[in-house]
């Protein structure tokens, strides 16, 4: 049907958009107070890009990328996540050639084929952050504490910050062995997702959210005993960072994250009561992406915060704001000839910086005083016969009810003193 929209997806509505505007205004302040700026990259890339940067054998790349052929017989995806293709701009762009760490945040759609529920759509918005250029725990500490600053301006709690070390190059391959080991004598019993998994990268089995794999991967050997001496120093410098700067967290070392390119840090913030999908912010460290899309090697770490995720919490808080189209002062034209007069006040008042509406479809005075009460606006803007003859306007204050005749030559003046008070 024409009239529906494909599933998992939905439209953003006038009554709700004014949410969206208030969340992204809290992401451009916090943003700035962090000295992160922003970027906005295409929302397709070359199927390449993702396939190399966030790895074959993730659910995304296998389950739930968009990819298509164009008309030059190219592999195009619809962008699942941001971070390789930040990451592809930081090398077409050489924006390491400034100084680093490059720190820059985005917000825009990110496109999954994934099962819709609640907060979670195939068309779905991220904000998220990368630090491109440094490789010690300080940085990991910034990126985390600037999520946590961005729902505390938001006013949200009960958040729940998880971290753990997922190790590197170097130790990995002792865990992997070490994994393989343990899940020898239960690939029978795994998913046939995990059955895969089990050669090409074991640490994921620890992610699968099937009852099955969850039951048999408890008792399954730690990452952190088998980090090497530079993970483990990173990971335990974090730690004095986090509690330095009073932010409370909990070790999870079943944390791995969906993502192939993570290395040493990961973390996860959560808000219970979601429910099973409790996550609203993911991230972690991605020390050899930028070599694997093709740079020299180059640290990195980032974050992405899905907003549709953070609205349902705001609004299962009551946090979201009451008031989100209002308006400075609605001008009620009475009868034909006002109209003229009527729609110049508006551009004069628009033109001074008020937020102004007027009536357009000749409805009589009290159902203009309705449609301003709905709105709502501060003041409305009452000409009629009489004021026109008098070249006056009848200022209400929609607040207390009163009424003032002012002059059309002082209103600007006299609304402005108004809006001050």
């Amino acid at each position: 049907m024409l009239t529906t929209g494909p599933r998992g997806t939905r439209d953003i509505l006038p009554d709700t958009s004014g949410y969206w505007q208030y969340v992204e205004k809290t992401i451009r302040d916090v943003c700035q107070k962090f000295a992160y700026q922003e970027i906005r990259t295409p929302i397709f890339e070359h199927t390449e890009l993702f396939l190399r940067g966030i790895g074959e054998t993730t659910d995304i790349v296998e389950k739930e990328m968009y990819t298509f052929t164009d008309r030059g017989k190219r592999s195009i995806t619809l962008r699942p996540e941001n971070t390789a293709a930040v990451v592809r701009s930081y090398l077409e762009n050489k924006l390491y050639s400034g100084p680093q760490p490059t720190k820059l945040y985005y917000v825009g759609p990110m496109f999954r084929y994934d099962r819709p529920q609640a907060g979670r759509y195939r068309q779905f918005h991220q904000f998220g952050v990368e630090a491109l250029g440094a490789s010690g725990p300080a940085i990991d500490a910034e990126i985390i504490s600037l999520a946590i600053v961005f729902f505390n301006q938001l006013g949200l709690s009960d958040l729940n910050l998880f971290i753990n070390s997922v190790g590197c190059p170097q130790c990995r391959p002792v865990y992997r062995d070490s994994l393989q080991a343990f899940f020898r004598d239960k690939i029978a019993d795994l998913c046939s997702d995990c059955q895969s998994r089990y050669e090409r990268n074991p640490l994921r089995i620890l992610d699968c959210k099937q009852d099955g794999c969850t039951k048999h991967s408890q008792g399954a050997p730690h990452l952190a005993d088998c980090l090497c001496d530079e993970c483990g120093s990173h990971f335990t410098g974090l730690q004095q960072l986090l509690t330095a700067a009073g932010i409370n967290f909990t070790i999870n070392l079943r944390l791995v994250r969906g993502l192939d390119y993570y290395t040493k840090t990961a973390f996860e913030i959560q808000y219970a009561p979601l429910g099973a999908q409790s996550a609203v912010c993911g991230g972690g460290r991605y020390d050899g992406l930028i070599a694997e899309c093709g740079g020299q090697p180059t640290p990195g770490i980032g974050f992405a915060i899905g907003i549709e995720r953070v609205l349902l919490a705001l609004e299962q808080q009551q946090l979201l704001p009451t008031v989100l189209n209002a308006i400075d002062v609605f001008v009620a034209p009475v009868g034909a000839e006002a109209q003229t007069t009527a729609f110049q006040l508006l551009t004069e008042l628009r033109r001074a910086g008020i937020a102004a509406d007027m009536d357009f479809t000749n409805r009589s005075l009290k159902a203009q005083m309705k449609y301003a009460n709905k709105y709502p606006a501060r003041f409305v803007a009452l000409i009629g016969q009489d004021e026109l003859v008098q070249s006056k306007v009848m200022m209400k204050n929609m607040e207390t009810g009163s009424q003032q005749l002012i002059a059309a030559a002082e209103l600007v003046d006299w609304l402005i003193g108004e809006m001050k008070k």
